[in-house]
């Protein structure tokens, strides 16, 4: 309990942290760059939460643990979730910067087929009644689509003219000044924190759901 208490302040103080202690980067209309508060952090979580996908199809596969696959499925589930999220505020940062939601950038084009890799994930789940083959099939399959998760992410945006802005606010390379350091690297730990906390609860779920389907391949 203390710990989601701390999680929730920490969360809290960084997005008052995010308006009111950072100031605006130079070189971006009005108050624009604090986007990069928000929309860098549910881009690394989302990252971060297909590669767990994987990791729990790879145990899946190797030791048949049902707990394995509530891990990968809740993973890829949150992933597409905090994908989504980053895509809807790089949309808000692209209007108010290039004049339009969507422009068809290599970013914004990257990000909507890995939307739609995940997403056929889920359909491959749904169209299969038998657990054990859902659970197989999607393990196979979400570890094939964190292959591409380094290519649409990293090398994709980096291989093609962007209108994406690639040194600003980047902690290897920093525009930043350290109060807005500070507040970003807070809220990567604070998104990072706010994940696991989520992906717990989304396991215990997904144990209570299998509980509760009978298996209607072994029918």
């Amino acid at each position: 309990m203390i710990c989601k208490i701390l999680l929730i302040t920490w969360m809290a103080v960084v997005i008052v942290a995010a308006f009111f202690y950072a100031g605006p980067a130079t070189g971006f209309p009005g108050e624009t760059s604090r986007i990069v508060f928000f929309h860098v952090p549910q881009a690394w979580v989302a990252t971060f939460s297909f590669l767990l996908s994987m990791v729990g199809s790879l145990l899946y596969l190797i030791k048949r643990n049902p707990g394995a696959d509530y891990l990968a499925q809740s993973a890829a589930e949150l992933g597409f979730v905090f994908c989504l999220l980053a895509t809807i505020t790089g949309s808000i940062f692209a209007r108010a910067t290039w004049g339009s939601f969507w422009n068809w950038d290599p970013r914004e084009t990257s990000i909507v087929i890995l939307l739609m890799i995940y997403g056929a994930y889920f359909a491959l789940r749904s169209a299969v009644p038998d657990e054990e083959r859902k659970r197989v099939f999607g393990a196979v399959y979400s570890i094939l689509a964190f292959a591409t998760v380094p290519f649409l992410v990293f090398v994709v945006p980096r291989i093609t003219a962007s209108l994406h802005p690639e040194n600003t606010m980047s902690p290897a390379k920093p525009a930043m000044d350290p109060e807005t350091l500070v507040v970003f690297l807070g809220s990567l730990l604070a998104y990072t924190g706010l994940y696991l906390w989520i992906l717990q609860i989304k396991i215990r779920i997904s144990k209570i759901e299998s509980f509760k389907k009978p298996n209607i391949g072994q029918r």
